[in-house]
């Protein structure tokens, strides 16, 4: 009875090991997508914001959700469309990317708030977190390394050297899957 039971913990840590290793590979991925198609991407998270929106816009009408809930949800996609203004370029210290981690907080606190009152299945408590709270944000983050690329290669004419996320991307590709040096 012991082995087993060893054997289903010695398996569990192999899964893990191999979902994080998709997910870093997926975001280096789209860390890599992104700053090749920057103006594609804007255009896409201005689509994701807009449906955003109307995502809220439905729950209010036909969920009855609660006003002042839905209202900020809504301010805050307008502010993260204040961000697209200037993408693939974003400031940490502008005021506009503030603005929107402080309203991406309250936006969270409101939901476990409504959502610890009203019962709601799993799914569609998750279902409201990704689409309304964490699609968009996450688009941004990780686009973050794009703006600095983008810079380097239009002043340098070339592409430049790797910065933010991609750069940790690439450091744990290398520490995961080294390639070989040629040696001549």
């Amino acid at each position: 009875m012991w082995f087993i039971y060893l054997l289903s913990w010695l398996s569990l840590v192999i899964q893990i090991s191999f979902v994080t290793l998709a997910i870093a590979a997926g975001l280096y991925y789209l860390a890599e997508l992104i700053e090749e198609y920057t103006v594609a991407t804007s255009r896409i998270i201005k689509y994701m914001i807009l449906f955003s929106t109307g995502v809220l816009a439905g729950l209010y009408l036909f969920e009855g959700f609660p006003v002042l809930m839905v209202g900020v949800g809504l301010f805050t996609n307008l502010v993260y469309f204040g961000l697209l203004q200037t993408f693939p370029y974003i400031l940490l210290s502008s005021p506009n990317f503030i603005l929107s981690c402080v309203w991406w907080l309250v936006n969270h606190y409101m939901a476990f708030q409504y959502f610890a009152e009203e019962y709601y299945p799993f799914s569609e408590v998750l279902a409201y977190f990704t689409i309304c709270l964490w699609v968009i944000p996450f688009s941004f983050f990780v686009s973050l390394s794009a703006g600095g690329e983008c810079a380097s290669v239009h002043d340098a004419g070339k592409r430049g050297k790797r910065s933010g996320i991609l750069l940790v991307f690439s450091f744990l590709k290398e520490a995961v899957l080294p390639s070989r040096q040629k040696m001549y």
